[in-house]
């Protein structure tokens, strides 16, 4: 456990609350395990309409349409989703359209798939080339409050921004179980 936790301290109903404060009404997110419950959250909630993407890709078009809709969004992913993003990056940045994603770093703590160590040590570079906002969370106490300052940021600024949730924060995968 880390220093600031609590012992059974549920950040993703925290991480829930935060996007709810912040109006946050559509959730785009391809299926990971890092934002799972995130996910399951965001579906239940009435006030949210949760978006099964095929690719991460479609992430910032969907959010730039919902934002002209007159709708606030986030991106969930993980880190080796990021790269299939940067090309419509450009469409965010060119129509200046508020952009939040949470992303789950992989290719760090304790990582055990050498596929995901490229983009894991790359999320937070790609992030401010694009000249986005890059924050880290390491730990459970951090991350709603790391949320809410991004999405404040980003609203109120139509800037862009990437919450970078670390393998300390979630755990990292086994696979020698």
């Amino acid at each position: 456990m880390e220093k600031g936790e609590k012992v059974g301290h549920d950040w993703h109903a925290d991480v829930h609350q935060a996007l709810h404060d912040a109006r946050i009404t559509v959730v785009a997110y391809v299926p990971d395990g890092g934002h799972r419950r995130l996910i399951e959250l965001c579906r239940a909630d009435p006030m949210m309409r949760a978006v099964p993407l095929a690719c991460e890709s479609e992430g910032p078009c969907l959010l730039a349409g919902a934002w002209l809709g007159g709708q606030r969004g986030v991106l969930l992913m993980q880190s080796s989703g990021l790269g299939n993003c940067i090309n419509n990056f450009g469409l965010i940045k060119a129509g200046q359209f508020p952009f939040l994603t949470l992303i789950t770093v992989r290719g760090s703590w304790g990582e055990a798939n050498p596929w995901m160590l490229y983009m894991g040590r790359r999320t937070r570079p790609l992030l401010e080339l694009a000249d986005f906002h890059a924050y880290e969370v390491d730990a459970a106490v951090d991350a709603a409050p790391t949320v809410t300052a991004a999405a404040q940021m980003v609203f109120a600024c139509s800037s862009g921004a990437g919450v970078m949730l670390t393998q300390r924060l979630f755990g990292a995968k086994r696979f020698d179980q």
